[in-house]
């Protein structure tokens, strides 16, 4: 009897997904997909760049290095189930491969965090105390900082997944979104779910409120800096090096906080609307802003441009 506690008679679960909508469903199977690639391209070849070229092994990069890999981990570990789904109607997935997928995800999206908080130390580091640099983020600091940023992500997600696999879901095994997402899948749960919300609430407010308010106030005294710099074309320099960071932070953490503040519609009709909202902002952050990620890199940042330049004929004309 005591294992009834824990245990889920639920063999598996039913993607919903946007079985509602057949014609959308057509479309964004060939955007999704199409973004799939890019992003598998893009970062791919960032990736390459910040490992092969001797000019890019530095701290910036290898965080980049990092933030490319984790965006093909974290498209990978949802895109294919959700692109399987548009083409079989009512997914049916195993309650362990959800398991598996809600793990995944949520590590992934946790260490993204945690990940650009520290790039954002980075450039905080290089624009405000340049002198200091070398000494701050030498290889003994910046490897154990991305280290780290993988491990808090990754027992974040440990503890929500196995707090959410041990709840008894013995009503409707239907998830009503595009993959197997730990809050829709909360939402089955035929017990109290308070614990898993205060837990939810408090990985909130360590991987969204902290590295946010770490972010904006490095940004505060890096802009502070940048306008202290009596030459143009030194503040120019100077905010280019952080330009392409900032504008993925404020995509990312734009998109997540307009997610879990907006405000919930009451009628039938905004509650439709509002359904099929849920199941698209996730696609923004999860899909489009990791496509974005190595094209804003890239077309800000010369010396990526240039590593690129480099790659291509070494690969393409030595033989």
């Amino acid at each position: 009897m005591e294992k009834a506690n824990w245990s889920s008679p639920v063999a598996g679960f039913i993607i919903l997904g946007l079985s509602a909508y057949p014609r959308l469903e057509k479309i964004f199977f060939v955007l999704i997909l199409l973004m799939y690639l890019v992003i598998l391209l893009g970062n791919g070849v960032l990736i390459l760049v910040t490992i092969l070229d001797s000019r890019l092994h530095t701290p910036m990069y290898f965080f980049l290095g990092n933030l490319s890999f984790l965006d093909i981990c974290y498209t990978t570990s949802s895109v294919p189930l959700i692109l399987d789904g548009f083409l079989t109607p009512r997914k049916t997935i195993s309650f362990s491969a959800c398991a598996v997928q809600m793990f995944l995800s949520f590590a992934m999206g946790a260490t993204e965090c945690v990940l650009l908080g520290m790039m954002a130390f980075d450039r905080y580091v290089a624009i405000c105390n340049p002198l200091r640099y070398p000494v701050v983020m030498s290889k003994a600091a910046y490897v154990p900082m991305a280290v780290s940023s993988w491990a808090l992500g990754g027992t974040a997600s440990v503890v929500h997944t196995s707090l959410t696999i041990q709840l008894p879901f013995c009503g409707d095994n239907v998830v009503n979104h595009l993959a197997c997402e730990l809050l829709a899948v909360l939402k089955l749960a035929c017990t109290d779910i308070s614990i898993n919300v205060i837990s939810m609430g408090v990985t909130n407010v360590i991987f969204l409120g902290v590295p946010v308010l770490f972010i904006s106030v490095s940004y505060v005294f890096i802009i502070a800096t940048i306008l202290r710099i009596p030459s143009a074309d030194g503040r120019k320099k100077a905010f280019s090096t952080c330009s392409a960071h900032f504008t993925v932070v404020v995509i990312f953490y734009g998109t997540l906080l307009f997610m879990y503040t907006k405000p919930k519609s009451k009628d039938a009709l905004g509650a439709d609307k509002e359904d099929l909202l849920d199941k698209l902002i996730p696609l923004f952050y999860g899909v489009v802003t990791p496509m974005l990620n190595p094209i804003i890199y890239s077309l800000r940042n010369k010396d990526v441009k240039a590593a690129v330049r480099n790659l291509v004929p070494q690969k393409c004309f030595t033989h």
